[in-house]
């Protein structure tokens, strides 16, 4: 069973549904990778330098037998890498056993000092984030579409940019960002950042698009009007609201019974929620539900509305 593309500003096509695996324990991740792809009809991983699981996530690729050419790959350049792109970049072609990727994202606009006192996440004296204040995210990105242009990705984007942080890049930019994705969920549905982007022909892609573990919105209640409406549970709901949005929707799961669940209930659920519906979810959070559930302390202004 395969599910929904849709289109890239570069003309390639992108599917609507992928498997996260941020949070993915190594030894979990293989399998997880490997079911989805293998049994349920996931032909798009979503992984990162970061998550230090990329070898895992490799394997599983290769374990499920499906050819290389039909699986969508993402990942995400560190922030300690912002003035090594490509050896960031070969670092995660190495791990994963592929000579190339379909796609591949700035993860934060926040440079960190390449020389810092840890690899990930160096820290001052003070316990605050040792940003790279000198570099400028311009030059970062001058350095993505080098490797767009050596073939060594087929599509470069961002990830937890703003519009603020866009602006950034776009005056000098050759090359458009084909993806911006950001925590996006019914909680979180940044109306206003999504027609920014519309008009900039930048597809959206939700992570978290549950929110958190043992998440609220999975009670929320219109989401579980709409559950018990369709025939459906709560996760369905929000995902295909998302899918019927144009929003391509990560959901991370290890659980083969949910991997499942998530893939074939958001296509379902989006094929049945009607405008109406559509209209009645986006007014959730302007009602007084905005949330965000993942907002590191980078000690930046990254430009978002509802930033805690």
């Amino acid at each position: 069973m395969a599910g929904p593309n849709f289109k890239l500003n570069t003309g390639a096509t992108i599917p609507a549904i992928g498997l996260g695996t941020w949070q993915s324990k190594p030894g979990e991740v293989k399998d997880a990778v490997e079911y989805a792809l293998k049994e349920v009809g996931y032909r798009h991983i979503d992984c990162a330098w970061a998550y230090g699981n990329e070898k895992e996530v490799g394997a599983g690729i290769r374990a499920s037998g499906v050819p290389r050419s039909e699986v969508f790959i993402t990942s995400k350049l560190w922030c300690t890498y912002h003035r090594k792109v490509e050896e960031c970049l070969n670092q995660t072609l190495a791990n994963l056993g592929v000579d190339y990727l379909d796609l591949y994202l700035i993860h934060w606009p926040v440079p960190l000092n390449p020389n810092g006192n840890d690899p990930v996440f160096p820290k001052l004296s003070d316990g605050t984030r040792d940003i790279d204040w000198e570099w400028s995210i311009k030059d970062t990105w001058k350095q993505m579409e080098a490797v767009y242009k050596q073939g060594k990705v087929k599509a470069i984007g961002v990830s937890n940019f703003s519009e603020k942080k866009l602006e950034e890049i776009l005056p000098t930019a050759e090359v458009v960002p084909a993806v911006n994705q950001l925590e996006i969920h019914l909680w979180n549905p940044q109306h206003k950042l999504m027609d920014y982007l519309k008009s900039k022909d930048i597809l959206p892609q939700a992570y978290s698009p549950l929110g958190s573990t043992n998440s609220p919105m999975l009670k929320d209640d219109d989401v579980v009007q709409y559950a018990e409406k369709y025939g459906l549970q709560p996760a369905d709901i929000l995902l295909g609201y998302l899918i019927a949005k144009d929003i391509v929707a990560l959901p991370k799961s290890v659980t083969p019974a949910r991997i499942k669940s998530n893939f074939t209930g958001a296509l379902a659920a989006a094929s049945k929620l009607t405008k109406e519906d559509i209209a009645k979810l986006d007014a959730v959070a302007p009602g007084g539900k905005q949330k965000r559930f993942i907002a590191p302390p980078w000690g930046v202004d990254l430009g978002f509305e509802n930033w805690p």
